[in-house]
């Protein structure tokens, strides 16, 4: 996996080459657009991250910030991360649908959709996707996960 030393997203976009900028911006915009209150975009994990501060939410396995989201600009590919979906909300099942309506099938393991190409991904249904899901019922997928692995 590619990581990046950004510390900005602006500085993460500026670091990239126009045509991989123009996707990631896609994606993020879509992102963005549809991102409930109280989630903040950063640079974590070597990405641009959505997640629920630790200001908000201290209580993490890892103390770090729970994360929501991630997008980056891998190697051979893109990847954007949908942590929700990992939990189980029945995003896959959309995800994949919205795919398949669109001629499309998903390149996609637990959380990690990944992608050559914008038109790939169902931009709508992932914007639909994060949009349902709003942080107190993240929180709350997040301790019943949590609850089920102890």
């Amino acid at each position: 996996m590619v990581s990046s030393a950004a510390k900005t997203v602006e500085d993460y976009l500026a670091g990239l080459p126009p045509e991989r900028r123009a996707v990631i911006a896609t994606v993020r915009d879509t992102v963005n657009a549809h991102l409930p209150p109280g989630y903040e975009e950063t640079m974590n994990w070597g990405m641009i991250s959505w997640e629920i501060p630790l200001s908000r939410y201290p209580v993490t396995y890892n103390k770090q910030p729970l994360s929501f989201a991630a997008l980056a600009a891998q190697k051979n590919n893109y990847s954007l991360y949908l942590m929700s979906v990992y939990a189980g909300s029945g995003g896959e099942q959309q995800l994949r649908e919205a795919a398949a309506a669109l001629g499309r099938t998903l390149d996609m393991g637990k959380s990690c959709l990944r992608f050559k190409q914008v038109e790939h991904l169902p931009l709508q249904a992932i914007g639909a996707l994060i949009a349902s899901v709003p942080v107190e019922a993240y929180i709350a997928q997040y301790e019943a996960a949590r609850g089920a692995a102890r």
